[in-house]
C-alpha cells in the first residue's frame, strides 16, 4: 500500500511537467539539410504557442554531431547567431496562439562529404521545465552529382518530410527572379487541392497538410505557367 501511495504521488508531481512540455509545438518536423560541398541551406523552424500566455524562450544548448568543416547558425528574422558562442543572444517571444515563421537554421555544408544529426533545446526563461527541442539532420554530397531539380530558372528540393503528418516543406532558390513559379497540389485522381506562389525573396515554402485527408497527392512545379515536373506527396495521420 505504501509503495502504491509513493507511485501515485510521483505521478501527480509529473503531471505539470508533462503538460508544460506540450505548451509549444514544433510544426516543422525533422529538418533535413542535403546539398553539395560549399553550399549553404536555410530551413524554417515553425513553432506554435498553444497556450493563452506570452512566452519567451532562450536557446539552452546545441547537442549532436556536426562535422569540423560544417557550421550551423540560428537566425531570427535577419539577425543570425552562432549557437556555440551566442546562447544568450538567441531569444524570442511568442504571443498567445502565435505561429512563429521567422526562426531559421542556416547550415554551411563545409568542405568534407559527411552526414550527421543534431538538436537545439529551447527553454522558457521563467520556467525551466517548459522546453522544446528542434531536431535536424544533414547530408553533404559530392558536387559532381547531378540534381534533377536544378532547372534553368530555379533550384527546387524534394518535398520533406515525405510522408508528412502536419507540415510539408520545399526549399528553393531563384536563379531568375523574373520568372513566376508556383507549386500546385492535386489529389490522386487529379482534383485540384491548392496552389502556392513561390516568393523570390524567401527560400522555403511551408504547407500545412494537417487538414488534408490521408492519402497520396501529386505536386507540380510550374514556371511561367509551364508544367516542369510532377512528384508524389504522401500524407499520413
Amino acid at each position: 500500500m505504501k509503495r502504491l501511495l509513493i507511485f501515485f504521488t510521483w505521478l501527480w508531481l509529473l503531471v505539470p511537467i508533462i503538460a508544460e512540455s506540450q505548451q509549444v509545438r514544433v510544426l516543422s518536423e525533422g529538418l533535413e539539410f542535403k546539398g553539395d560541398l560549399g553550399s549553404i541551406q536555410r530551413k524554417t523552424v515553425i513553432l506554435q504557442n498553444e497556450t493563452n500566455q506570452v512566452k519567451t524562450y532562450l536557446l539552452k544548448n546545441l547537442r549532436g554531431n556536426i562535422g569540423s568543416s560544417q557550421r550551423v547558425r540560428v537566425c531570427i528574422g535577419d539577425q543570425c547567431y552562432d549557437p556555440k558562442k551566442d546562447l544568450a543572444k538567441i531569444k524570442f517571444t511568442l504571443e498567445p496562439g502565435e505561429v512563429l515563421t521567422d526562426l531559421y537554421l542556416d547550415f554551411d555544408m563545409g568542405i568534407a562529404e559527411t552526414r550527421g544529426s543534431f538538436d537545439l533545446s529551447f527553454v522558457n526563461e521563467s520556467n525551466l521545465r517548459d522546453l522544446f527541442v528542434v531536431e535536424a539532420s544533414y547530408e553533404v554530397d559530392d558536387p559532381i552529382k547531378v540534381d534533377e531539380f536544378d532547372y534553368k530558372d530555379l533550384v527546387l528540393s524534394d518535398v520533406y518530410p515525405n510522408p508528412s503528418v502536419r507540415m510539408a516543406q520545399f526549399d528553393y532558390n531563384f536563379k531568375n527572379k523574373a520568372v513566376k513559379a508556383k507549386i500546385t497540389i492535386n489529389s490522386f485522381i487529379g482534383n485540384p487541392i491548392a496552389d502556392y506562389e513561390l516568393d523570390p525573396e524567401r527560400s522555403t515554402l511551408a504547407i500545412n497538410v494537417s487538414d488534408f485527408n490521408p492519402g497520396i497527392y501529386f505536386y507540380t512545379l510550374f514556371l511561367d505557367n509551364k508544367n516542369i515536373v510532377t512528384k508524389k506527396l504522401v500524407v499520413k495521420k
